[in-house]
């Protein structure tokens, strides 16, 4: 989606007018410093100071937040609370954030404001303290309820219908009487988040998830138990049948799908290589595709919408977050997404090339023309830098845990280690520099290392160069020296393959994540540079100038807007591919097994699929085949 297209949807959602119907909820984070603790005099037992304590809004109350923070003016609530403290705080808290709160009415007997206390000790989550789970709604309640949604329901352009719990507002009268209501007003758009009476409410647009879905299909998934694509299709198809009205099915990190009178369309899952917390997404993403719809938008846009609003919330920790637009902007203009996920995670539905290796991810109709090949040079071409994980990681942990690295005990150093290799798998072929940044954001959140001990991202990068240099320039040696040949230090077959796109009058670039000077230099020791004709790329010192994304605008400028049949991309990171897949050129991934120099590395093929590759090869060596591929 272009800037322009995005800031005009987000400019016609600031407009809109909508009603959130549900149980609303106050979540309540209390942050427990032990530092502080004594014995009880009255229970001889220790107890547990809170440091810290934030309140915010959950349950329908996130998705009205959601939507505050996108910047609607008239949001309506629409709910019940109790007389306790956390009923007042509710209230303070959407006047402060600008959500109309006259709809939220006080029910004084059995009633407690739905509250979800959840205490925390560092970063983990102690067992949760839940207010309201007796509760009753009254008839003479949900009366008042239904009678003020139906004056101001002829004022608003959308009403979501939020069920959250099963002692909420809900109760059988209560949905039968809003069922009168979406009877009476059927040119009103309502759309219901429910997890559990998504069948009940005829007449809305549904959004559920992707285990919700299945269930309501008759198959039984656990809620930790994949639902694949197949079935996902398939139970679209039946439900819309069922409902005949439009449905939104969320898949988590596998992005989402929509089916309405046009037939489904998917919508990829976005690539975060932050640590995330997915409490609160579900809501977000409603906000998200819920507004998008009021502002006169159709479902794949809304879903779109939908996803980027839950991209950013995800990324927000100890906290049910919300999005902005500007947020919002920043996602959504230049998204990362994940392509054929259940694909990449299971080779036993891979397609293959005749009598090769070579696999067929996706299929194009037209023939191809290619006039530019933009290779990456690591464990795409070259191999000298093999092993740079294994000294990149150890750096890391190092530092992170800075003088701990020693004496830290176990489960803090798994920990560490898990998070610097998830973070290194979802880096590899970005600028070394940018991944020096995101290791500042890795010592920050373990806190191991004092601020003003911290280095910038150029002196960890300075420390991991010089670390990576001793190995490669050894590797140099020993090439020079003759005592190992090119072909032990570039993956089978590049060389020739390289020649052959070159003699073809195809033009090539390299590029790469490492500095220019270093791609340059190793690309002379290992004696092919003659064939890029200059045309070498690397990182310049400038986070803001990444020279993928430059070298693939650069031809764009040179032969038009699209790139298709014209370009094609090869590298064994996501980067290189997402970047040729948004700009429509061919991606071939290279999942090379760096170590052998063939064969494939199954990881790698996981990993480049995600990122869009068109197709997968283990390295060169059926190169004829490849060339015939791509009408080369």
């Amino acid at each position: 989606m272009k800037k322009e297209q995005l800031q005009k949807i987000l400019n016609d959602i600031s407009s809109v007018k909508i009603a959130v119907v549900g149980d609303f909820c106050l979540d309540a984070y209390w942050f427990i410093d032990e530092a502080m603790s004594e014995i009880s005099v009255e229970t001889n037992q220790a107890t547990r100071p809170v440091s810290q304590q934030h309140y915010s809004l959950g349950g329908a109350g996130n998705v009205a937040n959601n939507l505050a923070a996108m910047g609607i003016k008239d949001i309506r609530a629409f709910g019940v609370v109790g007389t306790d403290p956390f009923g007042a705080e509710m209230v303070r808290i959407m006047k402060e954030t600008g959500i109309q709160p006259r709809n939220l009415l006080i029910q004084e007997e059995e009633w407690y404001t739905h509250t979800y206390a959840k205490p925390y000790i560092e970063d983990k989550e102690l067992n949760r303290v839940d207010f309201g789970n007796y509760n009753h709604l009254s008839k003479e309640t949900a009366d008042r309820l239904i009678g003020n949604l139906i004056r101001e329901i002829p004022e608003v352009d959308i009403v979501i219908i939020n069920q959250q719990v099963p002692s909420g507002i809900h109760t059988e009268f209560f949905k039968k009487r809003l069922v009168e209501v979406i009877t009476r007003f059927p040119e009103k758009t309502f759309i219901v988040d429910s997890r559990n009476f998504n069948d009940y409410y005829q007449g809305t647009i549904r959004k559920m998830n992707d285990t919700e879905a299945a269930r309501l299909c008759g198959l039984n998934k656990k809620p930790d138990e994949p639902v694949f694509y197949s079935e996902i299709v398939s139970s679209a198809k039946e439900l819309y049948k069922r409902y005949q009205k439009p449905l939104f099915i969320t898949r988590g990190s596998k992005g989402s799908l929509t089916i309405d009178e046009k037939g489904i369309s998917e919508i990829p899952g976005l690539m975060i290589l932050s640590k995330v917390d997915t409490v609160g997404a579900g809501d977000s993403y409603l906000a998200g595709a819920a507004s998008t719809l009021a502002a006169g938008y159709d479902m794949e846009i809304a879903a779109q919408i939908g996803s980027f609003v839950a991209g950013v919330t995800v990324q927000k920790l100890f906290q049910t977050g919300t999005a902005t637009p500007v947020e919002i902007l920043g996602i959504g203009q230049d998204p990362d997404y994940i392509f054929a996920a259940e694909l990449a995670e299971d080779k036993r539905h891979a397609n293959y090339l005749s009598n090769t290796e070579i696999e067929i991810v996706n299929k194009w109709e037209n023939k191809l023309h290619i006039k530019h090949a933009i290779f990456d040079h690591d464990g795409t071409i070259s191999t000298l830098r093999e092993g740079w994980e294994l000294i990149m990681a150890p750096m890391m942990r190092k530092a992170i845990l800075g003088d701990k690295y020693q004496d830290a005990d176990e489960a803090l150093y798994q920990k560490v280690q898990t998070r610097v290799d998830e973070f290194i798998d979802k880096t590899t072929g970005i600028q070394t520099l940018v991944q020096m940044q995101g290791l500042m954001d890795l010592i920050r959140e373990f806190g191991c290392i004092p601020k003003e001990k911290m280095l910038d991202e150029f002196g960890y990068k300075q420390i991991y160069n010089e670390e990576l240099l001793v190995m490669v320039k050894e590797r140099e040696r020993k090439l020079s020296r003759g005592e190992l040949l090119l072909e032990d230090f570039t993956l089978k077959n590049a060389v020739p393959f390289l020649q052959k796109l070159y003699d073809a009058g195809i033009k090539l670039y390299l590029v790469s994540g490492t500095d220019e000077e270093d791609v340059e230099g190793e690309a002379r020791v290992l004696g092919y540079d003659h064939l890029f004709e200059g045309r070498i790329y690397g990182a310049i010192g400038d986070v803001t100038k990444e020279a993928k994304k430059m070298v693939l605008d650069r031809i764009l400028n040179t032969i038009g807007e699209t790139a298709f049949g014209k370009i094609a991309t090869f590298g064994d990171g996501p980067v290189e591919i997402r970047e040729t897949r948004k700009r429509g050129g061919v991606t071939i991934g290279i999942a090379s097994n760096e170590l052998r120099r063939y064969g494939l590395n199954e990881h790698k093929r996981t990993r480049l699929i995600k990122a869009g590759a068109d197709i997968i090869v283990p390295d060169f060596s059926q190169y004829p085949r490849l060339l015939s591929l791509l009408n080369i």
